[in-house]
């Protein structure tokens, strides 16, 4: 009975292994339909409309792709996922008492936002880790950006890049400049909070701090 039992859980873990497998890599070539995220936003608050539409990397602006880089990861094209200088740093910063921090790579937030939940428990967090691991091993640098770019939340019932720059500057996301970007960018550690147009004073400062990271930040190249 107890092998039995055993041999159903292994069976269980198997085909969940296998299958993340498997949607990583359909997910490799096809676009992300929804999120969990999206799910959960449509059933707290129903009365929101989704605004969601995908386009391909071409069509996004690259000074957006390089703001979301200067703003949330700057070694985006340098780590294997996870930015372990980042994280020896938040840690410094929270023990020594100063503003809680934290060091999640767009790898990691894109891991998040397309397989997984909301969450801050060591299960979910593993779960995020592993599938950091496999899209750091299944896709390119530039596939896992045009996935985040599609993906995360960027305004009240707002996700990706084309809904965001419709919404808040009425245009495709290949026409934003390098300002508009790093509006949109500034919002993202609270879109539901914060807006891009028109800026607040703390955005506005934001804004203008994005805009000098990616002035700084060299030539800017995702191979």
């Amino acid at each position: 009975m107890i092998k039995r039992f055993f041999k159903f859980i292994f069976k269980i873990l198997l085909g969940l292994f296998l299958f993340s497998i498997f949607i990583t890599l359909v997910y490799k070539w096809l676009p992300v339909p929804a999120t969990p995220l999206m799910v959960i936003r449509y059933f707290e608050h129903p009365e929101e409309e989704i605004d969601h539409e995908w386009v391909p990397i071409e069509d996004i602006s690259r000074h957006l792709q390089l703001a979301v880089i200067a703003s949330e990861d700057q070694n985006f094209v340098k780590h294997k996922g996870f930015d372990f200088e980042a994280i020896k740093k938040a840690m410094e910063d929270n023990r020594s008492g100063r503003k809680i921090r934290g060091a999640s790579t767009i790898s990691q937030q894109t891991a998040k936002n397309v397989f997984l939940w909301p969450g801050r428990t060591w299960f979910r967090k593993g779960l995020e880790a592993y599938f950091t691991f496999l899209i750091e091993m299944l896709w390119s640098k530039e596939r896992i950006l045009e996935v985040y770019l599609n993906s995360i939340e960027m305004g009240k019932g707002v996700y990706g890049a084309e809904a965001a720059a419709y919404h808040w500057f009425k245009k495709d996301a290949k026409d934003l400049t390098a300002y508009e970007s790093a509006a949109i960018a500034a919002v993202l550690p609270n879109p539901r909070e914060y807006r891009a147009n028109p800026a607040s004073s703390f955005i506005q400062r934001r804004k203008n701090w994005i805009v000098g990271q990616m002035s700084n930040y060299g030539k800017f190249s995702l191979e």
